[in-house]
């Protein structure tokens, strides 16, 4: 086995356990919930810039399956079964368009698409332990889309820090299109 194989699982490994730490935490601390639950899905993203999308995926299937065996509440995986996990993978495909309008109105509308199946199917179960206020469905979604941006934008940041700080080639690379453009300018 291979240096490279070797750094790869073990880093698989301690992103799993990060992973399943914070999605413990998110069923145990209560108020911060939701910041939990977004920092849970960063291990997402630094595992597809190691090993690429294979070790993101890998990484997800993993994280859902283990949280459905350990984790005390089962319901308590589904917030990131259906959302947080599966974000970075999703970020990676959206950001591959060259428009940034395209990229932001397809992450609202995935977005749209799981808040509103949680709020009309399974609110309960989806949201888990996460306490949302007695407002109009409406209210809900305009600001849950702020929620995503915000969101995003974080992500974003956090991952061009990870590329900075600790990796000069890699081999997915998340970014935004202009970023992209401004890149290739350069070469």
């Amino acid at each position: 086995m291979t240096s490279k194989n070797t750094y790869r699982i073990a880093l698989s490994g301690i992103c799993l356990a990060l992973t399943m730490v914070f999605l413990f935490a998110a069923l145990v601390v209560p108020g911060v919930e939701l910041t939990l639950y977004a920092v849970s899905s960063l291990f997402i993203a630094v595992m597809m810039i190691e090993s690429g999308l294979k070790g993101g995926l890998g990484l997800y299937a993993a994280a859902v399956l283990l949280g459905l065996l350990i984790l005390p509440n089962k319901a308590g995986i589904l917030p990131y079964a259906c959302l947080f996990g599966l974000y970075g993978i999703i970020k990676y495909y959206i950001e591959k368009i060259r428009r940034p309008a395209g990229q932001l109105i397809l992450k609202i509308l995935f977005f749209a698409a799981v808040l509103t199946a949680g709020l009309n199917l399974f609110k309960g179960l989806l949201f888990g332990n996460i306490q949302l206020p007695d407002l109009p469905q409406g209210i809900l979604l305009a600001g849950g889309i702020v929620f995503l941006l915000l969101y995003d934008l974080i992500y974003t940041l956090l991952i061009r820090i990870y590329r900075t700080r600790f990796r000069k080639r890699e081999r997915i690379h998340f970014e935004l299109s202009k970023e992209r453009e401004e890149e290739d300018e350069k070469l």
